[in-house]
């Protein structure tokens, strides 16, 4: 049975994605590429590109783009779901390994969520969205039924999409932004109604 988690970047990114790990009962250690990083409670090792049998990987990283290099170092099975044990999440959702729930994440019916992603705290997904690899919704954000958000996309904090909405690829959702429209890839929208500004 593995009972380890090594946490890729020493961040406070990773310090969140801790303490899930340890109220979930994993014991926990920390890889940087930065042997001088401190994190106050942890210690930080050296990355390396072996990783143990007896410990699984989440990348502890917020930059959706840094995430997914780091983990195309390693194999896909070295990696695991993380759920904080406030996290409501529907039985019949599917959820990719890497991808992590923070506390009071609400995911409901029928959702499929990539691998890597970031659930960040009290987000809201509501039934039939589709969430590509690598995309981050942040803290507050609400995505209403039938949304589809691309790969590596940041959805910001306290953001709404309505319902059946499309995002694209590699896309900024500024903070607060209410989008009511589909959204084309490599772009970033802000405001209420969002406008795309570059």
């Amino acid at each position: 049975m593995i009972n380890n988690i090594i946490i890729v970047g020493a961040s406070g990114h990773g310090k969140v994605v801790a303490e899930i790990a340890l109220l979930l009962g994993y014991s926990v250690s920390f890889w940087d590429d930065d042997i001088f990083k401190k994190l106050k409670e942890y210690e930080v090792s050296q990355r390396k590109l072996e990783v143990p049998k007896d410990s699984y990987l989440i990348i502890g990283v917020g930059n959706n783009k840094i995430r997914e290099f780091l983990s195309a170092q390693y194999s896909k099975n070295y990696y695991c779901l993380l759920k904080h044990p406030t996290a409501v999440i529907s039985e019949r959702t599917q959820i990719g390994l890497g991808t992590i729930a923070m506390s009071s994440v609400c995911v409901n019916v029928g959702a499929v969520i990539g691998e890597h992603c970031i659930l960040n705290t009290n987000c809201v997904i509501d039934h039939d969205c589709l969430i590509d690899d690598f995309a981050h919704i942040s803290p507050n954000a609400t995505l209403c039924g039938n949304v589809k958000i691309g790969k590596g996309t940041w959805v910001g904090a306290g953001a709404t999409i309505i319902q059946g909405v499309k995002v694209g690829v590699n896309v900024t959702v500024g903070a607060g932004a209410v989008i009511i429209n589909d959204v084309p890839d490599n772009v970033t929208v802000v405001g209420n109604p969002a406008r795309i500004i570059k």
